[in-house]
């Protein structure tokens, strides 16, 4: 049922009265703040969720001079939406979806919303490598040749809708038994325990299981694959390159941008595997906005906090992997099933399971 309040927003916004709508989605949240004196949060979470449509509205038809001030704690304790606000996906990828970077770049505030702004643009295809400030792991700023081209398989970042909802594309792994084939896959070895690329796979898919052998991608697939007998085979890593995107956006809370960041944590260890032991300082263990998890192992912590990810290494991964996908009778609607094997190294590591959307 469409309520009065309802009616009349959609009003204002018909007639563009967004710095009206803006103040009204402060006001409900600031009344929200009011009501909860503790600071315990709850009411603030119950005011997010209750303006989030409205914040959506604005996020995707706002200019956005009034749109990015969604962002901006201007209007009083508890007035400003943050990086978890979400309707049908979070309002800072509604945004990024509609505006170019340089239109929404001297409107931001806060540093983890235009963070994820800008990684947003970049899954969208803009390069950013001169118009930004350097993402603080290192992650670029620009599509990588591989990421272009998993770009060009299925794009990872939603379609919002204006009213409320979203279209997004499934990619799941396999997508389709399409250059699959039966395979005998080899008796399960032993795993390789404490290997920091394996907490980060773990990490990318959260409802999924990963670990890690020494030997071929098959060998790491017969650890979680139902049987031995399966259908399977190789593919290049950039038809696995969107599902793995999609499989770091766990909820509507997160975006896009998320899974990127997670798959170049889960690169980036893997690659680090491969550096020769020595001493390299203490270790720097990274985690992920809200989680209280560690994700892996990237560099030696400096003063500042971990360095940067090495593009070149992850690059030249990449290039060296080779990929091994299997088919589980079990998937349901979202599911992930491959094995990552670094010749290299010698090491492989696999990451499968599935649950409905």
């Amino acid at each position: 049922m469409i309520t009065y309040e309802e009616l009349r927003l959609r009003s204002l916004a018909d007639e563009g009265r967004w710095i009206e709508l803006l103040g009204a989605y402060r006001q409900a949240r600031a009344a929200a703040v009011a009501l909860d004196p503790a600071r315990t949060g709850a009411a603030r979470g119950r005011a997010a969720a209750a303006t989030a449509p409205l914040g959506h509205l604005i996020a995707y038809a706002a200019p956005p001079e009034v749109a990015a001030r969604l962002f901006d704690p201007d209007g009083g304790p508890g007035t400003a939406a943050g990086v978890a606000d979400h309707d049908a996906g979070p309002l800072w990828e509604v945004l990024a979806t509609r505006h170019h970077w340089r239109r929404l770049a001297p409107l931001l505030g806060p540093p983890p919303v235009r963070r994820l702004v800008a990684q947003t643009r970049v899954l969208l295809g803009e390069d950013l490598s001169r118009d930004a400030e350097p993402d603080r792991e290192g992650v670029p700023l620009r599509l990588e040749p591989w990421e272009a081209a998993g770009r060009c398989e299925g794009a990872p970042v939603r379609e919002y809708l204006r009213d409320g909802g979203s279209r997004s594309a499934l990619l799941t792994l396999p997508a389709s038994r399409e250059g699959l084939a039966p395979v005998k896959l080899p008796e399960p070895g032993a795993r390789l325990p404490g290997q920091p690329a394996t907490r980060a796979l773990a990490e990318l898919a959260g409802w999924a299981r990963a670990v890690c052998v020494r030997g071929p991608a098959p060998l790491a697939a017969a650890q979680l694959a139902p049987g031995r007998l399966v259908t399977g085979g190789y593919l290049p890593f950039v038809l696995a390159w969107p599902a793995l995107v999609q499989a770091g956006v766990a909820d509507r809370a997160h975006g896009a941008a998320h899974g990127r960041f997670a798959l170049w944590r889960a690169l980036a260890a893997m690659a680090g595997a491969a550096r020769p032991p020595g001493p390299v300082g203490p270790v720097g263990l990274v985690r992920s906005p809200g989680s209280p998890r560690p994700l892996g192992l990237l560099r030696p912590l400096g003063p500042l906090g971990p360095e940067r990810v090495d593009r070149g290494e992850v690059g030249a991964l990449v290039a060296r992997m080779r990929c091994f996908t299997w088919e589980d009778p079990a998937d349901r609607l979202r599911h992930l099933h491959l094995a990552l094997e670094d010749p290299a190294t010698g090491l492989s590591w696999a990451v499968s399971g599935s649950e409905e959307v």
